[in-house]
């Protein structure tokens, strides 16, 4: 079996996706019809330069690097403001006596200047909390509409080729603490960063099992009593009842040699098989990510200490890739140590499967 997955690996690229790591550049948006046959159609990323979004007010009068802008524009606005100890929110931790878990952040709501503030100061390496703005579920819209002048309210050349508008549209504001575990989305992802860089490593779905998918309990972020999450008072908990998320087993960026060679060790297949796709997408550029295309996400901030991003999220087509995607994921390679009772281990791949993935994204 595993000769047969690395087979199919090497052919992808070889016929489709290429042999390199890097990920196309278009100097120019390209036309609706270029974009659709070239990469939606061949579930292919590439990146398309600043040239698409110069005539964004956010990009070309630099309205999003201005504080005094966002402060006075959001002053009366309160947003959501994703907390962890460590910046790793939709990510797998461990939880004393339990094991791995997935754990998801704690969730506070807040006026945006404040927001700001604190999404500044956990930036530092000392700070025992990181803040990340990143409610998704069409947050522009929800929570930032007073900036939606700012920014085109679709990608036009996606919009025709696709042949729907953005089903959400999303605000990130992070600094260089914040980091998004391997994951994927059912959606065509257009991705702008409009300060700061984002650093990806992609994998297509046809490589789905060397990120070594497994199912792990939920756990969940809150509040320690009498304590404020904001500086540090957290405490992570199960689900009750129990949930088990499917999710990606390989941190690509474990913090010591010694972590790395325990992920080298358990994982053979991420670090033995093709280089991950890599790209860097700087202040003004858009990535195109496709569908179900796991990937891993990092950042540097700008001189303010941010990194601020808006993606479109367009419904994919649920389609014969869509069905053969199902029939791989079927496959359970490497086998797991654990045999999951038959029932649980349907639901465990009917969310494999079907739900779209809605998480900390970038």
């Amino acid at each position: 079996m595993e000769e047969r997955l690395k087979s199919l690996w090497a052919e992808a690229r070889e016929l489709s996706l290429g042999t390199s790591s890097l990920v196309d550049r278009l100097e120019l948006a390209p036309s609706s019809l270029r974009f659709l046959r070239d990469y939606v159609s061949a579930n292919k990323p590439c990146i398309i330069s600043s040239s698409a979004t110069r005539h964004w007010p956010a990009i070309s009068d630099a309205l999003w690097s201005n504080d005094a802008y966002l402060r006075r524009t959001l002053a009366s606005t309160t947003v959501s403001v994703h907390l962890t100890p460590h910046g790793r929110a939709d990510s797998l931790v461990p939880l004393a006596g339990k094991g791995l878990c997935f754990a998801s952040a704690c969730v506070r709501a807040m006026p945006f200047p404040a927001a700001l503030d604190l999404i500044t100061s956990s930036g530092s390496p000392t700070s025992p909390v990181v803040a990340y703005a990143q409610q998704q579920n069409n947050c522009f819209h929800e929570e930032y509409s007073a900036l939606a002048s700012d920014v085109d309210p679709h990608i036009p050349w996606a919009t025709e080729a696709l042949g729907c508008f953005p089903d959400a549209v999303n605000l990130w504001i992070g600094n260089g603490r914040s980091e998004t575990s391997f994951h994927k989305d059912h959606y065509e992802n257009l991705y702008a960063v409009v300060t700061g860089e984002k650093h990806f490593l992609l994998f297509p779905p046809t490589e789905l099992h060397r990120l070594y998918v497994r199912p792990y309990p939920a756990a969940c972020y809150s509040s320690v009593s009498g304590l404020s999450p904001e500086t540090g008072g957290l405490r992570l908990e199960l689900e009750e009842p129990e949930r088990l998320v499917p999710w990606c087993s390989v941190d690509p960026c474990p913090p010591t040699k010694e972590a790395m060679d325990q992920q080298m060790s358990a994982f053979p297949l991420y670090f033995q098989g093709p280089k991950p796709f890599q790209c860097t997408i700087k202040a003004g550029e858009i990535l195109y990510l496709p569908s179900m295309w796991f990937h891993h996400v990092r950042q540097t901030p700008d001189d303010n200490g941010r990194t601020i991003a808006v993606n479109y999220w367009y419904d994919m087509q649920f389609d014969i890739k869509y069905a053969y995607f199902n029939l791989l994921s079927s496959i359970e390679f490497p086998p797991t140590s654990v045999t999951e009772p038959s029932e649980e281990k349907k639901n465990q791949e009917d969310c494999l499967h079907s739900s779209p993935s809605h998480v900390s994204d970038h």
